[in-house]
């Protein structure tokens, strides 16, 4: 049976489409149901700049949740996201 998060979180995603910390991520989402948005910085500028802008960090994935940018991930921390998402199994 799939691991589920209790609740659902506004969840979202700075990344490339050759960044394997985003394909990890974004895996981690799919095997547990985590519903999120992808934004491609090297498509959406305007989002690369906000994410400088608000992180410091110009390399991604980025990744922030329930709009909190002062929590932002960068890097996957599977175990830091499974706490912060409320993931069990």
């Amino acid at each position: 049976m799939m691991a589920k998060s209790k609740k659902q979180h506004d969840v979202k995603i700075f990344s490339t489409p050759t960044c394997w910390f985003c394909k990890a991520a974004k895996e981690f989402f799919k095997r547990h149901n985590i519903k999120y948005e992808n934004i491609n910085v090297m498509e959406n500028k305007n989002a690369a700049r906000e994410m400088v802008e608000k992180t410091g960090q110009q390399g991604v994935q980025v990744i922030i949740i329930d709009g909190k940018w002062s929590n932002a991930f960068i890097g996957f921390d599977e175990q830091a996201l499974r706490k912060i998402l409320e993931v069990r199994g």
